[in-house]
């Protein structure tokens, strides 16, 4: 699984509006309790399909938006958010986008 670390605030509005304007949406809440459960459903969801996922800090949920296309999401970022190389880095760490949220030293993870 490859994810991109954005380190750069954006309002997480911006983000999911513009993402749903391009992709079709599903969000997946989860709470202290839940939190692994419903992140390994997200997860394996990501793998079904054309699809990415997108964990923000401070939000109680996980997004997963689909498109019927390839998606490249570096483009997206550039393009649709306005984002620079400088941004944002790649990782394929597994648990990275996971724990950069959790730990506040990263405002969005986009996995795929």
């Amino acid at each position: 699984m490859t994810s991109y670390i954005l380190t750069k605030w954006v309002e997480p509005y911006i983000l999911l509006e513009t993402a749903k304007k391009s992709f079709e949406m599903k969000d997946y809440t989860f709470d202290g309790f839940n939190k692994q459960e419903v992140k390994n459903t997200f997860l394996r969801d990501i793998k079904k399909s054309e699809a990415f996922g997108l964990y923000m800090k401070n939000v109680n949920k996980f997004y997963l938006f689909q498109s019927h296309h390839k998606i490249n999401i570096t483009e997206f970022l550039k393009n649709e958010i306005g984002i620079i190389d400088s941004d944002f880095y790649i990782t394929n760490d597994p648990e990275e986008p996971f724990m950069v949220i959790d730990s506040g030293k990263a405002e969005a993870s986009f996995i795929m």
